[in-house]
């Protein structure tokens, strides 16, 4: 189904009463990056920076605070000192780590159409994740809920070019020992696309896992066999792994889900004030988390990652969609390549509301994220105040340059048809081409059609109102949560689950560990 579909939009093109309508066929699905991938340092630069990394795991280490981690690790070859919780790690341990660790990891989603592959070339994006808060300009900017939560799964369901559903909005309406069931249930029955389980405590896991495999009518043997949801894993820098981020990539590498591991590090902050040292750092943590994994089970489908931008050295606030946040992004799609494995960036903004800023943080965010190949772009609509908050108005607009960049991955053509000498032969020096049969053949198809964006002159644009973009978006969010319809739910197994859920309430639900 198409955008236009869904949305029910058309534009009124000059003929159309002479034609029937003609539906543009996009696929937004399945997108590779066709940009070729920049660098921000030399090959021996990026070779320095990676044998840094080896070295602050081999020399100065890395905390693990979870004791079972730490017996992986030990029993990998790395020298543990229990008492401090520091493990050292080998070169050639890591080396043996990622000769295991997967260069493609195919994910099951709820239905085909929406399966992917996570590999280096391929383009998946996702909205904002993770915030406490949720905005728009009906009901203002507050602490986020359940009902936040669902709509925001529900708009996210709706477009196309949103490929995984990520945590986007903590709904703080529901107790910490009873979320996961609100959440996976908002994600099974509102959405087909890739869910994601927290990482907070084997317990609150393992009932996600039930709940996936239950609902999608999975026998164990089948779950373990792909991977059909994703975590995501953020050290917490420098130099540390909590407890239940390091109980994720066990329980995660265990059952052969996705662990996505995203060392957040702030330039000037939690890591050193340069580019080339907070890469360091990053890429050093990034390898400590993968190296765990494969030592749990060799072969786990984990993907490198990296969210690593500045400070406002002013305030000490975070900083996104910076010259420094861009070229961060291009040393770590250096590091990613030199791995071969896939791997995760992030755009995002500082913005304290959908305006210019929030637009213009957000778009060289990603362009960052597009131009250092990127497998899988978080944070890529909707996220405002540096994460504290998704914007329901900026999930759509965000969602223009998204749509934008899909259709550059398409293919554009240049046939004898295309290239278009009998429509040059027609119009005669001085005309125009909008009547001529080459246009009139294609006019209904030919371009793409602004999702939020008005194209109208001054004076039809007041006639309609003088609305701006906000306005536009909030009224396009309302009109798809009032009327697009979601996917195809099987009223048994949503019982079923439903079931399972009141019975874990009654039994006290499952409180995350720390």
């Amino acid at each position: 189904m198409t955008l236009r579909e869904n949305t029910g939009r058309r534009r009124t093109r000059r003929g159309g009463g002479a034609h029937a309508h003609a539906v543009r066929k996009v696929d937004y699905r399945t997108l590779r990056n066709p940009f070729p991938p920049m660098s921000v340092f030399s090959d021996d630069r990026i070779e320095a920076i990676h044998e840094a990394a080896l070295n602050v795991l081999e020399t100065l280490g890395i905390k693990v605070l979870l004791p079972e981690a730490r017996r992986f690790l030990r029993a990998g070859g790395a020298t543990v000192d229990d008492t401090r919780e520091m493990v050292f790690i080998g070169r050639d341990i890591v080396a043996a780590a990622l000769a295991s660790a997967p260069t493609s990891i195919p994910v099951k989603a709820g239905a085909p159409h929406r399966d992917i592959t996570l590999e280096l070339g391929n383009l998946v994006f996702q909205p904002g994740a993770g915030a406490p808060h949720a905005t728009d300009i009906l009901r203002g900017r507050r602490p986020g809920t359940e009902r936040d939560f669902r709509e925001l799964i529900q708009l996210t369901q709706h477009f196309d070019v949103l490929h995984m559903v990520p945590p986007l909005i903590e709904p703080q309406d529901v107790p910490t020992h009873l979320r996961h069931y609100a959440t996976m249930q908002a994600q099974l029955s509102l959405s087909d696309k890739l869910p994601f389980v927290f990482s907070r405590g084997t317990p609150q896991v393992q009932q996600s896992f039930e709940m996936l495999r239950d609902f999608r009518g999975l026998s164990d043997a089948e779950f373990a066999a792909q991977s059909h949801c994703y975590t995501i894993i953020n050290t917490n820098s420098p130099r540390t792994i909590d407890i239940p981020m390091a109980q994720g990539l066990i329980d995660f590498a265990k059952a052969g889900q996705v662990s996505i591991v995203t060392p957040f590090t702030l330039m000037g902050a939690m890591a050193p004030i340069t580019v080339a040292g907070a890469m360091t750092l990053s890429h050093a943590e990034a390898l400590a988390a993968i190296t765990l994994t494969q030592l749990v089970r060799p072969g786990a489908p984990v993907c490198y990652g990296t969210f690593t931008s500045n400070v406002d050295m002013k305030s000490g606030a975070p900083a996104f969609g910076t010259p420094e946040h861009f070229k961060a992004s291009l040393a770590a799609g250096q590091l990613a390549r030199k791995l071969g494995l896939p791997w995760r960036c992030a755009s995002g903004s500082a913005a304290n509301l959908n305006d210019v800023q929030a637009a213009s943080e957000t778009q060289f965010g990603t362009w960052g994220c597009l131009l250092s190949g990127a497998t899988v772009v978080i944070h890529a609509a909707g996220w405002l105040e540096g994460g504290l908050t998704v914007s329901y108005e900026k999930l759509i607009t965000d969602l223009e340059v998204l749509q934008m960049v899909a259709e550059l991955c398409a293919q554009t053509p240049a046939q004898d048809a295309d290239i278009g000498l009998d429509a040059l032969a027609e119009v005669q020096p001085g005309g125009h081409f909008f009547g001529a049969a080459h246009t009139m053949e294609r006019y209904q198809t030919a371009f793409y059609e602004p999702l939020i964006g008005d194209l109208s002159n001054f004076g039809t644009w007041e006639e309609r109102g003088a609305k701006d973009t906000t306005t536009r978006a909030s009224e396009m969010w309302q009109r798809i949560l009032n009327e697009a319809e979601g996917p195809a739910v099987d009223a048994d197994a949503l019982a079923h689950m439903q079931d399972y859920i009141r019975t874990q309430t009654d039994a006290g639900g499952a409180p995350p560990e720390s």
